[in-house]
């Protein structure tokens, strides 16, 4: 018979506990465990290793939590760029209607919108009124055996308008001369057919931008309408590309010498909504697919001053929800295929006075009926005002994820000099007291050929919050043996 050896039995092997805590890595187990009395040593490492491990839940779960924050930083930077778009530039008068285009008819429906008329259509305050205006205003009153004609906003917005044509004395742009035909801006085509009836096409000229045929209706300077009524946009990119400039610095955009037409103002002597107390233009430098939104974001040239306008492009990158709180979408309207705070906003008002008045104002987009005067002054206006200077909630827009603004220096000069006015009154065929209260120059350019960007990127990602925290404990103090 074979005989079995039987293996012998170690009666001081170490319990599993030991065996694992010295052949782990992790710093100061096996000295916890070094011996089977409970002496000093341990007591010590044991401290020490629970104070490592706590601190290790401290440091994960504070990385965790500010990760869980969605924190992110902006990086700035600067970029040269050899050519750029220049922008959009849209101008208006501050005086929406010219009073010498006013009609009977116009008085009738809308004098007293304009404050000219009270409600029983008598003049209103004609001791404050001068006696040249006066005297027009009364042949205009005169409604004896007087028959109303049918009245439309957009046709006394766009008639009684101020017209490029009579304010624009001279243009350049980068030293090369540009045309009334210069500023224009997208319109519905029953708005261009207007035009053709009023401006009759003339033979084609060529400008220093661009060469326009006159004989089509794109050839005629088109209005934007805003707030402030019959605007002009230069360089709008509508019909081919936008505009380049290729250096920086005065004399290499847009300069322009206008004639506000002060002696065309509406006589003010009472307070609506209407009423300007001021004189000169609002001006926007916005970017071609942004619409005007000149009341809120425009700002003021007066005549007797050379307004130097110094820009830089800004172009900014914003993150979406949970980092950030821009827009991302693009905006669900009918009216705007590209997001912007401007088309959010005029979407947000056009929607708001169609539901409350059933109408909308004259630059507002859309095929809704145009307001009537008496709505102007009863719902419209009112709910507008209501709208832009009460209820910031109901028309709260998101910052767009992608978007371009300039920032703006202004500086300003005296003209015309003392020894320029004859001059220029001699050369425009003005008086020089007229020369003197409504002509302007406005100089807009670039300052350096560079755009900056402004961007916001995010502290962590997962990866990151890993590294960080792995980072974090490297640099924690550790126990070492002795």
């Amino acid at each position: 018979m074979l005989g079995l050896k039987a293996e012998p039995v170690g009666v001081d092997q170490p319990p599993p506990l030991h065996v694992f805590a010295h052949a782990s890595t992790l710093h100061g187990l096996a000295h916890i465990f070094s011996s089977d009395r409970v002496t000093a040593k341990c007591c010590t490492w044991m401290l020490l290793f629970l104070s490592s491990l706590g601190f290790l839940f401290y440091v994960c779960v504070d990385r965790i939590h500010f990760y869980l924050e969605y924190p992110h930083v902006t990086k700035l930077d600067e970029i040269a760029a050899p050519v750029m778009v220049f922008p959009a530039i849209t101008i208006c008068n501050l005086n929406s209607f010219r009073f010498s285009k006013v009609t009977r008819n116009d008085l009738y429906h809308a004098g007293e919108l304009l404050a000219l008329l009270n409600s029983r259509y008598e003049i209103r305050d004609a001791h404050l009124v001068e006696e040249s205006a006066l005297e027009a205003l009364k042949i205009k009153a005169d409604f004896q055996n007087f028959k109303p004609r049918p009245f439309n906003m957009h046709e006394f917005y766009n008639r009684t308008g101020h017209d490029i044509r009579d304010m624009l004395l001279s243009c350049h742009f980068r030293g090369l001369p540009c045309q009334p035909e210069d500023f224009k801006v997208s319109g519905i085509k029953t708005q261009f057919l207007l035009f053709l009836d009023i401006f009759p096409p003339k033979a084609p000229c060529i400008s220093g931008i661009r060469f326009y045929n006159q004989a089509f209706l794109l050839g005629l300077p088109a209005p934007v309408f805003t707030r402030y009524g019959k605007c002009y946009t230069f360089n709008s990119g509508d019909n081919g590309p936008p505009l380049v400039t290729m250096k920086g610095g005065m004399g290499n955009g847009l300069e322009v010498m206008l004639d506000i037409q002060q002696d065309e103002y509406l006589p003010v002597w009472g307070e609506t909504d209407k009423t300007s107390y001021e004189a000169g233009i609002k001006v926007q430098v916005h970017t071609q697919d942004e619409p005007p939104f000149i009341d809120q974001l425009g700002f003021g040239v007066a005549p007797g001053f050379q307004t130097f306008v110094s820009c830089q492009e800004q172009r900014l990158l914003y993150l979406p929800p949970p980092w950030g709180t821009c827009k991302a979408k693009l905006l669900h309207s009918d009216f705007f295929s590209t997001y912007s705070i401007s088309a959010c906003r005029m979407d947000c008002e056009t929607r708001y006075l169609v539901e409350n008045c059933n109408c909308r104002m004259v630059y507002m987009p859309g095929d809704a009926p145009y307001c009537a005067p008496e709505l102007y002054k009863e719902c419209a206006d009112p709910a507008l005002d209501f709208l832009v200077e009460r209820d910031n909630e109901y028309c709260a827009c998101d910052t767009p994820c992608n978007g371009t603004r300039y920032s703006k220096e202004l500086s300003f000069v005296k003209i015309p000099s003392k020894a320029s006015t004859k001059y220029l009154a001699k050369k425009f065929g003005k008086s020089e007291k007229h020369i003197i209260e409504n002509v302007l120059v406005l100089d807009i350019f670039f300052e350096a050929l560079n755009y900056e960007t402004i961007e916001q990127q995010r502290v962590y990602e997962v990866a990151g919050l890993l590294g960080k925290t792995s980072y974090r404990l490297r640099r924690s103090p550790e126990p070492q043996a002795y």
